[in-house]
Parts: structure tokens; sequence; C-alpha cells
């Protein structure tokens, strides 16, 4: 009998020594199941074929082209990344819907002598389960927000938080992104694959405890914030760093040694901010790049572009919701104590204590 998936927290406990997705490549790369590996029954160019030949000639025919071009995979499988496989091996398989090209996989599995199981509804199922928990579902424990203008150090204390055993929602770690312009950390997931890595997130938080999110927008570079955690980010009491803009400077001349380090890459990023601002601003900003003074660059850019934002942003908050921490230093030596401060007002503000 295949699997049926009933909630999120089913996949940390079934019992299975891998998990194969045999869809097409592009579909493994816009999402799939959590640890999932790639086999692919029909590439991309192959599955497009076949659905060709359903429309335009029949169901049979396609049915024959693609059965053999699913065996002749499964063959270079078994010969290739199967080959080291025991006879104790026990994989779960799936494709979009629980259909033919992993029931055709297994059945060929299965005959080798693995003992092997499908999921009921395939993928498709299992999106259905991620679309519930982030469209339809409130979020499932209380929230805080940690807020702080640019350069606040905010991720590096919240991975502070989280070795220290507060429960934290890392959006950006998800996003593989700082949230910046000048952000970017290499290739993001796609729009489904942040919302299941974010989902897999929510499963296993602790409801009965706070959880810490940083600030965001409502997109994390290319990602969009999923409905309901948006929902409750809106309406979540913020902690707000105020930290001087020189150790702000500072923390971001280190923390963004990849862009600094790129030359090319930081002029380009400078000119994409020309549609928004005075070509002298910029130009002044590029003179500060290859002179290379980057403190003062970074500096400039909060005073200039930055800073401006967040207050219109803050300006319409609710003050009751607000609960502001100073952080006169930002040096690496004290954010720890920095972290335990944010740590104990967190516990306040879910407490309700003052």
């Amino acid at each position: 009998m295949p699997i049926k998936l009933t909630s999120l927290s089913d996949l940390a406990l079934l019992d299975f020594d891998e998990i194969i997705d045999v869809r097409a490549p592009a579909e493994f790369a816009d999402d799939h199941l959590p640890g999932a590996i790639s086999l692919p029954v029909l590439d991309d160019a192959e599955r497009a074929r076949v659905g060709t030949i359903y429309k335009q000639v029949s169901p049979f025919t396609a049915r024959k082209v693609g059965a053999a071009l699913v065996s002749r995979n499964a063959a270079r499988h078994l010969e290739g990344p199967l080959a080291d496989r025991d006879g104790s091996w026990r994989p779960l398989v799936y494709c979009w819907r629980g259909g033919q090209r992993s029931g055709s996989f297994a059945i060929i599995l299965r005959q080798v002598g693995w003992r092997v199981e499908t999921i009921e509804g395939g993928y498709k199922a299992f999106r259905g389960l991620v679309v519930d928990a982030l469209y339809e579902q409130p979020f499932p424990a209380p929230m805080v927000l940690l807020d702080g203008n640019t350069g606040s150090a905010k991720t590096e204390l919240l991975h502070l938080l989280k070795a220290g055993g507060v429960q934290v929602l890392d959006l950006e770690g998800l996003a593989n992104h700082r949230g910046s312009l000048f952000g970017a950390m290499g290739p993001q997931p796609q729009q489904r694959g942040f919302e299941t890595a974010v989902a897999m997130e929510l499963a296993r938080l602790d409801p009965t405890r706070p959880v810490l999110v940083e600030a965001e927008s409502s997109k994390v570079g290319n990602c969009r914030v999923p409905p309901a955690l948006w929902t409750a980010m809106k309406s979540a009491p913020r902690i707000v760093l105020n930290a001087p803009l020189d150790q702000r400077a500072a923390y971001l001349t280190r923390a963004y040694g990849d862009v600094i380090a790129d030359e090319a890459r930081l002029h380009d990023t400078l000119d994409s901010l020309r549609p928004y601002l005075a070509g002298e601003q910029v130009d002044a900003w590029h003179a500060q790049a290859r002179t290379g003074d980057f403190t003062a660059l970074a500096r400039s850019l909060m005073e200039v572009r930055y800073d401006p934002g967040y207050a219109r942003h803050r300006a319409r908050m609710d003050p009751a919701r607000v609960s502001e921490i100073e952080a006169p230093s930002l040096a690496p030596e004290d954010l720890p104590g920095l972290a335990a401060r944010i740590a104990a007002r967190v516990t306040e503000l879910s407490t309700g204590e003052t």
C-alpha cells in the first residue's frame, strides 16, 4: 500500500533509507521532498515528448513510448547510482501524483528484491500539506520579531540565540539571501522550494515556546514570504536594536566582505541604485569603493538610502508593540552579551512580564 502523508511531521517518522524523486529534473529543481535524491525516469525532453504523443496521437502510444524510456532510464540508475545498494536497502519513491512514473520504477525495484514503497498522491499530496501550513493555517507558535536598522547584526545574533536554545526561524538562511540589494549569497531556491523549507521548519516548532524571526519585508531576495507567516509578522511584537551608525558601518564592512572582495559586483550593485537617487550621490559611492573606503561607503549608504526607509516604516508601527534594546557595541566580543539580553526580552514579551 502506498504511504499516505497526513502531516509534514510524518516525514520524520518514515523508516526508509532513501527518498527517490523520479520526476523530471526541472520538476525536481522547482521543489522536492526534503532529503530526496533525483533519479528521473523521464528527463525533461522525454517527458515533453510523451505528453505531446498523449495529446496528439493516443494515450496507448504514449504509454508504450513512455514504458520504453522508463525502462532504459531505470537500467541506467540500477547500473549507476544504485549499483552499490545491498539487499536490505528500503527506498521510498514518488512522482508528481503517485502514478505511472513512480509505480513503474517501484515495480522494477521490487523485482530486484528491494522493499520499496510509493507516496499516495505523490509530490502533489505533499505540496498540498505545504500550502495548507503556509496559506491556510495560522502561524503555529507565539512570534517575536528582531528588528533594527541595517547593519545591526540581526542575522548573526539570531545564530547566537539559536545556539543558546532560543527557538528561531531564519528566513534569510532558508532563502539564501541577506535581504538587501547587496545581500545575494548565491542561487536562491525557487518559490516552492523556499516554501517547503519554511513549512518544514514550522512543523518542527514547539508551539508552546516563542519563536524569534528577523523583521523582513514581504520578500527575501526573490522569495516571497508566505501569507500565514507574513500575517503573523505584521502583528507580532518586535524588539528593535538601537546601534550607533559607526558601529553598524564597521559591522557591515566585516559582514559583507564577499561583496567588497568582488569589485565588479559592488559597482554593478551601486549602479542599480541610480533610478532612485541622484547621480552625483551614486558617483560619490563609486569613488569611495575605488579608494577602498568601505566603512565610509557603508555609513553613507545607510544615512542616505537605508535608515530613512526604516524610519518611515517604524513611524507606522504601534509603539505598544515595540521594545527597544540599546546596543552600543557590535564588536564580535560583545555580541554574545547582546544575544543574552535579547533572549531575556523575548521571554518577557512572551510571558507578558515587564
